[in-house]
């Protein structure tokens, strides 16, 4: 019975092992917030697309390959694609502004993940009332 119990407890306990071991968290605390997004005249490529890929398009999320919620973040074509998601102009209207300030049914980025600094919550706003341009 010993024999069992143990041989059950490794198996657990390498699963978690293999499963923690499988994400890819190479970017560390400071890199994600060393992005400051100016009040105004906000880039997508300079500004918002940085902030997606550090803390939006990591795996189980929102890159091309899960789609978590049918979106992915990894380019201004499949930010912008869906009205719903950002609506150019009307960041209230706009589910993407919902979720990060916490607004929604799924606010983002759910917990357990880097939040988005204040900064960055206001840039993407900015972004999305400027029109939610494909700026360089």
């Amino acid at each position: 019975m010993k024999k069992i119990l143990h041989t059950g407890l490794l198996a657990v306990l390498f699963s978690g092992i293999l499963f923690y071991s499988g994400c890819d968290d190479t970017t560390n605390t400071a890199e994600l917030d060393n992005i400051v997004i100016p009040a105004s005249n906000v880039s997508y490529r300079r500004h918002i697309q940085p902030v997606f890929d550090l803390k939006c398009n990591n795996a189980g999320c929102h890159n091309d390959a899960d789609r978590a919620g049918g979106l992915a973040l990894t380019s201004h074509q499949n930010t912008t694609s869906n009205f719903d998601i950002v609506f150019p102009g009307e960041p209230n209207n706009s589910l993407l502004i919902q979720s990060i300030r916490g607004l929604s049914l799924y606010p983002m980025p759910p917990l357990n993940y880097y939040p988005l600094t204040k900064n960055q919550i206001e840039g993407i706003t900015t972004w999305v009332r400027e029109g939610a341009k494909d700026n360089p």
